[in-house]
């Protein structure tokens, strides 16, 4: 059932090692490094954040491309378009493709496979779940640290939004791009859907 909603990830035996190529997107956090092949996206790395972006999360501004434009995959360009509208058009992300992924973790049967999918099919854009409600979801109540450590492993985060998965207790939790990233984006989320409400 989920299977049918997961991007292509998979790939032939026998194929040789993929070309990745590579890009540097300027966001309101700061700059994305993204890879990938033709095949799909590999990775988002994040920017640790020791300060918080000058403006609100409200602002507008821009996502652009700042290196590896020349070289961009149509993964790599989806990817930017994706996030591109994430920062300055929100309600666009859902009608954007998501990117197929190429990246060794999201093609193995695992635990961690299975949480990363369900978060992005089940959590949307300005929700919040637990790192338990996230086990349930994902078809193992019991297994909420075992959530932690798949959020942890995530080689996509934004795309994939393990920035909304929270503390039972609402607290914010621990985030790859610092607890400040991980803050700015879920206000960034909720301002954004509160402004779509009206």
């Amino acid at each position: 059932m989920a299977s049918r909603l997961v991007p292509n990830v998979t790939s032939k035996e026998g194929e040789s090692q993929c070309k990745e190529k590579h890009a540097v997107l300027l966001s309101p956090v700061g700059k994305l490094e993204i890879s990938g092949c033709e095949t799909g996206l590999h990775e988002i790395k994040l920017p640790k954040m020791s300060v918080l972006p000058s403006g609100r999360a409200e602002s507008s501004a821009a996502c652009e491309v700042c290196e590896g434009a020349e070289e961009m995959t149509e993964p790599l360009k989806q990817c930017t378009a994706w996030l591109r509208a994430y920062f300055c058009e929100p309600a666009r992300t859902a009608s954007l493709p998501v990117p197929a992924f190429h990246h060794p973790l999201l093609r193995r049967d695992s635990f961690t496979r299975q949480v990363l999918w369900t978060l992005l099919r089940d959590v949307k854009f300005g929700e919040a779940v637990s790192y338990k409600q996230l086990a349930d979801l994902a078809g193992n109540s019991r297994a909420a640290r075992a959530v932690g450590g798949a959020m942890r492993s995530n080689p996509i985060p934004i795309i994939i939004p393990c920035h909304r998965v929270i503390c039972s207790s609402g607290q914010t939790g621990n985030y790859g791009g610092g607890n400040l990233m991980k803050e700015w984006l879920l206000s960034h989320e909720k301002l954004q859907k509160e402004k779509l409400a009206y």
